[in-house]
């Protein structure tokens, strides 16, 4: 099965057909895969997840092989996003808790890079933030989601939240600026 087939098997989906879910899984793990894996390539020596893990845990905390009715492409892969985005901040916390008694200390978000490559004091950081943005503006949060922990490309956030790219850059600038600032008053 295709990319262009997704939409398709997203429908079979919603209307119950629970072989949609078996097929879902080979189509779109490629594409995750490769996602996870540009995101951990920069990661640590010491950290011992693997994308494949990443990809599977989150395949998992999507629901398995009962999958919910995915409404398109961009809802999937924005849920598929948030699930990494769990993940990381879990591991990070518990990392934190064994080696630093769970004591996190704020890091500035410069020139952002995905949360694979930061150390989990830092992802835990730009979460807090996030969440705080998310109360002010869920639209930005979501696009940071996407681009901070899925590692998507502003051109892939702007058309999985069907935004323009020119609309997708001024987010991505605003919500950098708004991170930073927060960042920068919490801690560092």
């Amino acid at each position: 099965m295709s990319t262009p087939d997704l939409p398709l098997l997203l429908g079979r989906l919603e209307q119950g057909d629970t072989q949609a879910a078996d097929a879902l899984l080979p189509l779109v793990y490629g594409e995750l895969r490769q996602l996870a894996a540009a995101r951990m390539a920069q990661e640590s020596a010491e950290h011992t997840l693997q994308p494949t893990a990443l990809v599977h845990e989150a395949w998992l905390r999507l629901g398995g092989d009962r999958q919910p009715a995915w409404k398109n492409r961009a809802h999937f892969f924005a849920a598929a996003a948030e699930a990494m985005r769990r993940i990381l901040i879990d591991r990070a916390r518990r990392r934190l808790a064994q080696r630093r008694g769970g004591r996190a200390e704020h890091l500035p978000i410069d020139d952002v890079a995905v949360a694979a490559a930061a150390d989990e004091t830092h992802v835990l950081a730009v979460n807090e933030a996030l969440e705080k943005l998310a109360l002010v503006d869920p639209r930005k949060a979501e696009l940071v989601k996407l681009r901070y922990f899925a590692g998507l490309t502003l051109p892939e956030v702007a058309a999985a939240l069907e935004i323009s790219p020119p609309t997708a850059q001024r987010w991505w600038a605003y919500a950098r600026a708004w991170l930073s600032v927060e960042l920068r008053e919490c801690g560092k």
